[in-house]
């Protein structure tokens, strides 16, 4: 696997849509905690 080979256009989309996955995770992850607490009081 050489270094010069690699296209950056697709190594930056790809660590860029990993990172916008990861952040629409924990946020739904936050969001579902928070339903959970609230709903949970009743």
């Amino acid at each position: 696997m050489d270094v010069e080979n690699i296209n950056i256009g697709a190594l930056e989309a790809f660590y860029t849509s990993l990172l916008v996955l990861s952040a629409l995770v924990i946020g739904w992850f936050a969001v579902y905690v928070v339903y959970k607490l609230f709903t949970g009081q009743r």
